[in-house]
């Protein structure tokens, strides 16, 4: 029988990259809020465009003490923005907040349980990595994260904070086989030579972040594909909130419902659902009920119980997929507030998620291992 190969890319972003100010930056209204009231309800949406930053969207909350401005400037320079020629410059950048409370109408079916918004989620997991992940988008945040770490350290003084990774795996008979491809595009200041940054990525962020049985020499590995990337930032590009949800997520590995996460307090199923679904999914694995698991739910506005929920195990699960369903309906409550205090969501944690994906990463509830 002939091998069935296929290729899958995924990409990643540093934290310096438009669309990722804006998502920290909302994250960390959020998280402001949720520590001074838990029960604080949240959506904020943040653009970044040529040196400024527009905050909207709805707050209502106990909070008293929040100086928005000052919070974002100082999350600007956390990233490491101080220079308008590098793209942004915390000091200098005009902000714009226009917040209002959230509906009435919503709030009240929120306050009963109710979803807060009706919407479609998806979550996944695979026995790929320790991760219960895909390779292609873990790898990418791995190299991503390792160009911020290096810029911070200043061990590659000439890194500045923008940049992508794309990352193309080759699958054979749907196992992982090879990279076939790794692109990084890093923003650098303009006396570095190319030649020096792309040996200088090559040892110092690519070969230490990969699977060496997956690399050989026809491998691709392209850096900085058009030669110079010294605009970065704000003036480079338009910056959004939830423009990176599938780098957010699995990295089109699998299906994601549209909703975006950051910005969101745990009241809006687009995200604690989310988490949820990835916390069962990966529990399904993790148990070796299945080699990959994806789960859809759905939700109307207001509504406590879920319209739908699906499992896919891709034909490898190991006991019956009805037997999974009864686990999963007897271990977990898809209910919103039932969501909300088993992953213990209405905590400040938020602004950790927001860059390197909100999935395969230590330290958040709903990537705990427990007997299923």
């Amino acid at each position: 029988m002939k091998d069935k190969v296929y290729y899958l890319t995924s990409e990643s972003v540093t934290q310096g990259h438009p669309d990722k100010i804006c998502d920290f930056i909302a994250d960390s209204i959020l998280d402001a809020f949720l520590k001074e009231d838990k029960y604080s309800r949240v959506a904020i949406e943040v653009m970044a465009s040529n040196n400024k930053i527009y905050i909207t969207g709805q707050i209502t909350s106990n909070a008293k003490n929040i100086n928005i401005e000052k919070l974002v400037r100082n999350k600007i320079k956390e990233i490491g923005y101080d220079d308008i020629n590098i793209g942004l410059d915390y000091n200098t950048c005009e902000i714009i907040i226009d917040i209002i409370k959230q509906s009435k109408d919503i709030g009240a079916k929120v306050d009963n349980g109710g979803a807060g918004d009706q919407g479609v989620m998806f979550g996944y997991a695979c026995n790929e990595t320790e991760q219960y992940m895909p390779y292609g988008i873990m790898l990418s945040h791995k190299l991503v994260e390792r160009l911020d770490v290096l810029r911070k350290k200043e061990f590659l003084p000439y890194l500045r904070p923008d940049g992508k990774s794309q990352v193309t795996m080759k699958y054979k008979n749907n196992k992982v086989d090879k990279i076939d491809t790794i692109i990084i595009s890093a923003q650098h200041n303009s006396k570095v030579d190319l030649s020096e940054l792309r040996a200088d990525i090559l040892k110092y962020v690519i070969l230490p972040s990969i699977d060496m049985n997956l690399f050989n020499e026809n491998t691709k590995v392209i850096i900085n594909t058009v030669g110079k990337f010294e605009i970065g930032g704000t003036i480079g590009d338009t910056g959004l909130t939830g423009r990176k949800i599938i780098v957010d997520s699995y990295g089109g590995y699998a299906r994601h419902g549209g909703g975006a996460f950051s910005g969101k307090d745990a009241t809006k199923v687009d995200r604690s659902a989310s988490y949820m679904l990835r916390y069962i999914a990966k529990n399904i694995v993790a148990n070796g009920l299945a080699d990959k698991c994806e789960l859809q739910v759905s939700y109307e506005i207001g509504i406590e119980e879920p319209i739908s929920f699906f499992i896919e195990t891709f034909g490898t699960e190991k006991i019956p997929k009805y037997k999974i369903y009864e686990i999963v309906k007897n271990k977990f409550d898809l209910r919103p507030n039932e969501i909300i205090k088993s992953l213990d969501l209405r905590k400040p944690i938020f602004s950790n998620t927001s860059n390197y994906g909100h999935f395969g990463r230590e330290g958040f509830n709903w990537e705990q291992i427990i007997q299923i």
